[in-house]
């Protein structure tokens, strides 16, 4: 259970942030999350359980252009090419997360949490996850406008089942 945020959490969250640690811990893989449109939520669930914060290797706060391309290594023509709400970046910022980290694990997280510019959908995320000698693994989810605290709560169930998968796979 979170220390923290546990009041504000759904229990199938709960349960997944529990299943995710224990299965990292089990392995011995550490974790790593590049978050946007989360803004840190993934990172801080991950570190809110008490003996299991060892797993988690660090986190990525990347909401601009300018701190994908300076934190992450993702280059400046990809973003302007194809959008920082993109399967592409997704796929760079993992790749990055992992590449500057220690962590066996990265996840990305990239999207519209909420309105946006008039021709971005809101609800759209891009989730992408990268592990060592494995292909970058890329999910695109379209959450519609169900605000910005529902739909980082889809992107939390989302990102936390792809590092289940990716966890116990290995």
């Amino acid at each position: 259970m979170t220390e923290t945020l546990s009041p504000a959490l759904p229990n199938d969250i709960e349960a997944l942030i529990e299943a995710v640690l224990r299965a990292a811990d089990e392995h011995g893989v550490t974790l790593a999350t590049a978050e946007s449109c989360t803004g840190g939520l993934l990172a801080s669930v991950l570190t809110d359980v008490e003996g299991r914060g060892h797993v988690f290797e660090r986190g990525y706060v990347v909401y601009t252009d300018d701190a994908k391309a300076d934190e992450l290594a993702v280059p400046p023509r990809l973003l302007k090419r194809e959008g920082a709400v993109s399967e592409a970046v997704a796929r760079a910022m993992a790749e990055g997360a992992l590449r500057a980290s220690e962590a066996g694990v990265a996840v990305a997280v990239t999207g519209f949490a909420g309105p946006a510019g008039p021709d971005d959908e809101p609800g759209l995320v891009h989730f992408a996850l990268a592990a060592g000698g494995a292909p970058t693994v890329h999910q695109e989810h379209h959450f519609g406008d169900i605000g910005r605290g529902p739909t980082r709560l889809e992107c939390l169930r989302t990102a936390l089942r792809m590092i289940e998968t990716a966890v116990t796979n290995r």
